[in-house]
């Protein structure tokens, strides 16, 4: 396994200069950490259930130094994908070390719908597994005193261009991982050659490809390509509908599912050479399983889904993923070498902490650090590799975390003495 996970470090330190390249606002996704160990996502994958973590065991800072969370409870909640387990108990661990009691992020698990929602209620003070701007859908429901989920929350990092009335719900700081959720379709290599497929538009058009994809699909001979989508609640799922019907793909539907379970299936596929589509994400172990430009390669789009909600979803104005472009060659995603970049048709989502508001202004040591924490992609996809090769529990986790937290000391104790100061 040693070996495995040498040769994925070298190839995720390639993607990872890829997936900085692609931020939607113009600028550098930031790379402040050095050491590899860690990965977050979007839509949501499950790990197992693991063991409780055990209590911050990172050790380093100042021996005397001011405790202003001492006293306090956190309620901490993460997000339902396993993707982005390990940046939860960075941040737990480091709360911890300013004195805060913080509940195991494991203890409250959610999707998008009821994260959003426990923030703003207050039920659940903070989660660090944002994903703007395709997340702001949720910022929308009323709740039971005429107010919006939006109105109590707080964003630390840039507002997205769809951020609309709720930009001031976001601070402007350097954020947790800016363009670090780049996103799209990969389709079998062998597949996509055999047919001159580069584009999902080229795909739902080709009626041969279309009926050898039904023959051994999710739901076979009905008429239709099912692509392995986005598992239901994560917020990808109700974006693909809506790419569907703006793109006119009449010819293809989305399997929804749990994502482990249909990435399974598709990595098998993609291996044999056999018809797959699937929706994905970084940063993730997945790309080191479904490999661009080796048995798979990533699929444009001719247009980038606007603000227009065809499918009539709710939040669905905010779906808009333009400009939807990444900066991946041709070679990975034939489609460039026609467009002169590749349209992925998904922006590179910005992954940002989110607190319930009132929590963050009764608390400034724990807002000033969530002000300061800024991950690398790399460091996140290599904690996922760890994870998908065994480091799966949610005590392993930890200690993936605790880890980093070790080789990275002297930055986090910069971050640690803001957040002392402010507190």
């Amino acid at each position: 396994m040693k070996g495995k996970l040498s040769k994925w470090m070298g190839f995720l330190a390639v993607f990872a200069m890829v997936a900085a390249a692609c931020s939607p606002s113009g600028g550098d996704a930031t790379d402040t950490t050095e050491a590899p160990t860690a990965t977050d996502a979007p839509a949501g994958t499950d790990a197992p259930a693991g063991t409780d973590a055990p209590g911050a065991t990172t050790g380093g800072g100042d021996e005397g130094a001011s405790m202003p969370g001492e006293g306090v409870e956190v309620t901490m909640g993460r997000a339902d994908w396993s993707t982005g387990y390990f940046q939860s108990y960075i941040y737990q661990a480091l709360l911890e070390e300013l004195g805060y009691t913080v509940s195991d992020p494991a203890d409250l698990e959610v999707g998008p719908a009821l994260g959003y929602l426990s923030m703003a209620q207050g039920d659940v003070d903070f989660w660090v597994n944002s994903w703007y701007p395709g997340h702001l859908s949720w910022f929308e429901p009323e709740l039971p005193d005429g107010t919006f989920v939006g109105e109590h929350l707080v964003v630390y990092g840039p507002a997205p261009e769809a951020a609309g009335e709720y930009v001031t719900a976001f601070t402007g700081d350097p954020g947790e991982m800016i363009a670090g959720g780049l996103q799209g379709f990969l389709i079998t290599k062998a597949f996509a050659e055999e047919y001159g497929i580069t584009t999902m538009d080229e795909f739902n058009a080709n009626a041969d490809a279309i009926a050898a994809y039904d023959a051994q699909d999710p739901s076979p001979n009905n008429g239709f390509a099912d692509i392995y989508g986005c598992q239901e609640s994560f917020t990808c799922d109700n974006i693909i509908l809506n790419q569907i019907a703006f793109s006119g793909w009449d010819n293809i539907q989305q399997a929804i599912a749990g994502y482990d379970a249909m990435f399974a299936e598709a990595t098998a596929k993609a291996n044999d050479g056999a018809p797959m589509i699937i929706y994905t994400w970084t940063p993730s172990a997945y790309i080191t399983e479904l490999r661009p430009n080796d048995n798979v390669l990533w699929l444009g789009v001719d247009e980038v889904l606007d603000d227009s909600n065809p499918a009539g979803e709710d939040g669905g104005e905010n779906h808009s993923q333009l400009p939807g472009t990444a900066n991946i060659g041709e070679d990975s995603c034939p489609s460039a070498a026609d467009k002169g970049t590749c349209q992925l048709g998904w922006i590179a989502a910005d992954i940002l902490v989110t607190a319930n508001s009132v929590f963050a202004e009764a608390n400034p040591a724990a807002a000033a650090l969530f002000a300061q924490v800024v991950l690398s992609v790399l460091d996140v996809s290599l904690a996922n590799v760890q994870q998908a090769a065994g480091a799966d529990t949610n005590e392993a986790i930890r200690d993936l975390a605790d880890g980093w937290i070790v080789t990275n000391r002297d930055l986090v104790d910069e971050w640690l003495a803001a957040a002392r100061a402010a507190g």
